[in-house]
């Protein structure tokens, strides 16, 4: 998965809204804390303990997430 994010941004970093490290890491917080929104939004129920999929959203979301 992080792998994936260092190839995508080699190749479209220029698209990413957070193409540096510390708004990466910023949105990623944001992310994380306002992800209880994100899952209601989705009809999902949030994981008790977070799990791999809750990261890799996380990951994700933090490409774009303002």
């Amino acid at each position: 998965m992080i792998y994936d994010h260092c190839e995508d941004f080699q190749r479209r970093g220029e698209e990413w809204e957070n193409d540096t490290v510390e708004d990466y890491l910023g949105a990623l917080a944001s992310w994380i804390t306002d992800s209880p929104g994100s899952y209601r939004h989705l009809g999902e129920e949030m994981p008790p303990n977070g799990d791999w999929t809750f990261f890799a959203r996380a990951l994700s979301a933090a490409v774009i997430y303002e």
